[in-house]
């Protein structure tokens, strides 16, 4: 496709604590027992793109994945990680690799995107409107935006996070305006020059932009040096590309932007330009079309379009960007979404190791994983639920729609209901945990009851 891949793996997510650690950063935590990078980079292999730049905030967090990455892909990809200083957030971490963009058109994805689609769709959109900028959105996941589960008042990230405010063009092609993140709380206000060209746009809300963009690589590299305030991908260069599609068009024809418009004939003449943007966007001469219906008109100054690839309903597509969101993948990926786990499932419709130990009258439903190497006592049960590789679980233990890492001890007569139990944990006997998010290496004492908590040590990372 001659994109150049780079995935954005984020590093110590702060939005994430106390399920990441510092021997765990947020590109190596679990979905169904896998690191959720993996998945990422199952995707291009499987898609024939065998060359990506991994960037990771931080050099402790860059070895850990490093090292995974060339245990786990050494013979499949060329994986070259890049590790950028700490909190320089998706915008910063391209600046910071700058030099290091070589190729005609750049495809980004968020390593913790959790999806089937093939990134050769968003390219081949973006190449076919010769685009600078193409999104992937994906309707809401199959989980849904649940209000269940570890969303606890200890998880900081909000819900409304997950929703943007996009309008579309009459064909669902271009992008025309898009709200991220806390902007959608305020008025949504489009432009009005945007609005009289297009005479007609759709707006949603339900749909979840992905972190997966292809650039012009030319275009991305000028907005990042000449905004060097810019952060982020989603909230501050998507947006300004947006904003800034129409701009060329309605300046170099003699109709001023909405500010300082006073002329009668703007918004005739913006429909006239819209129109032809739309119409010719498959051509590829569409940068030197001439204003229709402008006596006398020089050609238009070279504009941009901002495209969209919006993904089918059937197709699953989730990013772990919360705590919730980890537990709604991990659910769903042992669970309606299945297909992307790799494993094969039982007749029961779960996935027991071989060399997972059950005791007298212990169940393992549906949509549950045990791990390699656990082990379960007498008249246990998990639900819906995680259990990872090498747990010692006791006798009348109830495991419902949890996640249960690495290495973790649960004693007997435990409850644990809408948790995440992070790796080396102890609980011991009849302890009570409710919504809980459990750190690495802690302890739950004995009887302890805890609804909603984060329970963990105090690390620097």
């Amino acid at each position: 496709m001659d994109f150049q891949v780079v995935v954005l793996a984020g590093g110590f997510s702060k939005n994430l604590v106390p399920l990441v650690s510092k021997e765990v950063p947020k590109a190596l935590l679990p979905v169904a027992n896998q690191p959720v990078i993996l998945y990422v980079l199952e995707l291009l292999d499987q898609n024939d793109l065998k060359n990506a730049i991994v960037v990771v905030e931080g050099e402790s967090a860059a070895l850990l994945i490093s090292s995974w990455i060339s245990i786990n892909f050494v013979d499949r990809l060329h994986v070259e990680v890049i590790a950028v200083p700490e909190d320089v957030g998706t915008a910063g971490a391209l600046r910071a690799i700058d030099h290091r963009l070589t190729a005609k058109d750049i495809l980004v994805m968020s390593g913790d995107l959790v999806t089937e689609i093939p990134p050769g769709a968003v390219a081949a959109t973006h190449r076919r409107h010769d685009a600078v900028v193409t999104a992937m959105l994906c309707p809401v996941p199959v989980s849904g935006l649940s209000e269940s589960g570890s969303s606890s008042g200890k998880d900081k990230s909000k819900k409304t996070n997950r929703y943007n405010i996009v309008s579309l063009d009459p064909t669902k092609q271009f992008l025309l305006h898009i709200a991220a993140g806390a902007e959608v709380d305020k008025d949504v206000r489009a432009q009005k020059s945007i609005l009289r060209a297009v005479g007609m746009m759709e707006s949603r809300s339900d749909l979840i932009d992905t972190h997966m963009y292809a650039f012009k690589r030319s275009a991305l590299q000028d907005v990042l040096n000449q905004k060097e305030n810019f952060q982020s991908l989603r909230r501050d260069v998507l947006p300004y590309l947006v904003r800034s599609q129409l701009r060329s068009e309605l300046s170099s024809n003699g109709v001023q932007s909405d500010e300082n418009s006073n002329g009668q004939n703007g918004p005739q003449d913006s429909k006239i330009v819209l129109s032809q943007l739309l119409a010719n966007s498959s051509t590829p001469n569409f940068h030197e079309i001439y204003a229709l219906g402008l006596a006398g008109s020089a050609p238009m100054r070279k504009t941009h379009k901002c495209c969209v690839y919006v993904a089918n309903k059937s197709n699953y597509c989730a990013r772990m960007n919360s705590i919730q969101a980890f537990t709604d993948i991990n659910r769903d990926v042992v669970g309606e979404a299945s297909h992307l786990s790799g494993y094969t499932f039982s007749a029961q419709n779960n996935i027991i190791h071989p060399s997972a130990v059950l005791g007298s009258k212990t169940t393992v439903g549906p949509q549950c994983m045990l791990g390699e190497g656990s082990q379960m006592g007498d008249k246990s049960s998990v639900k819906k639920s995680v259990i990872g590789r090498h747990c010692r679980i006791g006798s009348n233990v109830k495991i419902v729609n949890s996640v249960v890492m690495n290495h973790v001890s649960i004693a007997d007569g435990c409850s644990i209901q809408g948790s995440i139990i992070c790796s080396n944990v102890q609980i011991q006997e009849r302890a009570v945990l409710k919504d809980c998010q459990v750190g690495a290496g802690f302890v739950v004492s004995a009887g302890g009851e805890y609804k909603g908590e984060a329970l963990a040590k105090k690390e620097k990372f």
